[in-house]
């Protein structure tokens, strides 16, 4: 089994304007670091106070499911950056575990509006700044889940997949602009969430979360979580001259996922 953190990919970012949704903890923390040490200048969202005041980057309170507070985000980002180069659509939540006949309806509702919605909104914002600039990058993040079904997991699964169906239209649309969108679609990637999704699962089918995790995990070809950094990785990638071409690509970062269950 592969173990570890991997190091963050070596390339020089300097003077690329950067927003982050969800920046100030988790994966988009990684991110955010990760821009900023290359170089980029990072402006970031969160609907966690303390965690965007502890963060170290500049930034706004924002709760992704309100469009008024997308908006607030994305003003700031552009007067603060002074345009905009890169958009990095990472806010998401995990949604319910539940049979669909289960699930409320504020539940479906809530879980589109932060993990897709969102992302349309903010790159609604974004484009002009993008063209204005000559081009840059659109990174909308999706999951597994987007490429697999997800028994239990049915708004968060629709979600992450209409995800990808807005990034490979978004691409064609943006493309003669020199504007790339692409989406990264993580796999089990190892945090107290994937942590919360395993044991929801567990519970669902009355067995203990080590044994789910073992079942997730023989899915797996490398057997093995991805970290937080392999995903940042592959968004420096994207905004690297090294991913210049790629555009409209569903890219998974998941060991090689077979299935999910």
């Amino acid at each position: 089994m592969i173990t570890g953190a991997r190091m963050p990919l070596p390339v020089d970012l300097t003077g690329l304007r950067v927003a982050i949704t969800a920046g100030a903890g988790g994966i988009g923390r990684v991110m955010a670091d990760s821009f900023a040490a290359r170089g980029a200048r990072v402006f970031v969202s969160d609907v966690d106070e303390q965690a965007l005041a502890e963060c170290g980057h500049p930034g706004l309170r924002a709760d992704a499911g309100r469009l008024t507070d997308l908006e607030a985000f994305m003003d700031g980002a552009l007067s603060h950056l002074s345009g905009l180069d890169v958009l990095v659509n990472n806010a998401g939540i995990a949604g319910p575990t539940a049979r669909v006949e289960d699930v409320r309806p504020e539940e479906l509702d809530a879980t589109l509006r932060v993990d897709l919605a969102s992302q349309f909104h903010c790159a609604r914002r974004a484009v002009p700044a993008l063209r204005e600039a000559g081009g840059g990058s659109i990174i909308n993040l999706s999951s597994a889940a987007g490429r697999f079904g997800f028994a239990l997991r049915s708004p968060y699964s629709a979600a992450k997949w209409g995800v990808v169906g807005f990034t490979k239209t978004l691409a064609i649309e943006l493309g003669p602009d020199g504007i790339r969108v692409n989406a990264i679609l993580p796999g089990f990637v190892d945090g107290p969430r994937i942590r919360s999704v395993l044991r929801a699962k567990a519970e669902a089918a009355g067995i203990s979360e080590h044994e789910q995790t073992d079942i997730a995990m023989r899915q797996v070809s490398l057997r093995c979580f991805v970290t937080q950094q392999d995903i940042a990785n592959m968004a420096l990638y994207l905004c690297s001259p090294f991913g210049a071409t790629i555009s409209g690509q569903a890219l998974s970062v998941d060991g090689d996922i077979q299935a999910l269950v």
